[in-house]
Formats: structure tokens, sequence, C-alpha cells
């Protein structure tokens, strides 16, 4: 499977490891993509999965996008991501549920007492 990674440097300014992403295909990572159809498209090529954070996916990208499958915003909400577009073209959409958590209650409940 090909794997890429739109917007690398916002998900790891590189002070982790992709190995465990590697493990499951072809990872292909772009530190940053900017915000134009052709290179959106050029960076996705033939993937089948794609993880980004920033990177809009609208629906004239998707449409370029004949292989993908599945698209995780590794971060909260799909903002980024023409979801109706990706559910029309069968691309299954993802987040990241609980990013932010642990740091958000620890803050809150740091304030209440």
């Amino acid at each position: 499977m090909k794997i890429v990674v739109l917007d690398g440097y916002t998900l790891n300014p590189g002070d982790l490891s992709w190995k465990a992403v590697e493990a499951f295909g072809d990872l292909e990572v772009h530190d940053r993509t900017a915000f134009d159809h052709d290179t959106i498209i050029k960076h996705i090529g033939e993937a089948e999965m794609v993880l980004t954070n920033k990177t809009p996916l609208p629906k004239a990208v998707l449409e370029k996008a004949p292989n993908l499958k599945y698209i995780s915003v590794l971060a909260t909400g799909y903002n980024v991501i023409d979801i109706i577009a990706a559910k029309d073209l069968g691309i299954v959409v993802s987040n990241v549920p609980v990013y932010g958590t642990q740091a958000v209650g620890g803050s809150l409940l740091w304030r209440l007492f």
C-alpha cells in the first residue's frame, strides 16, 4: 500500500520516527504541500492512504486520486476535507477523536482548582 503524508512537518517536525507508519506500506513524506490543486494531486500520486493535518483536500483534488481509499486528518475535525465528495467517491475519512484530550482536560482542571 502506498501511504502519503502531505504535511509531515506539522505532524512531525523531526523529533519522532515514521517507522511505525512504514510498517503498513510504502511511505512517502512531504514536509509541506503547497495549497494548489496541481501540487496536492502530484504529491498524492497513486496513494491509497493519505495522512494530512492542514493540507486541504477538496472535491477537485479527490476526483484526481483514483487509488485513494482512506484519508486520516491527524487532528480533530474534518474542515480540510470535502467529506461529501469523499463519501461519494468511496473514500473513508477519519480524524483523531481524542487529540489533545489529556492536555485540554489537564489544563481545565488546573484552572478549576
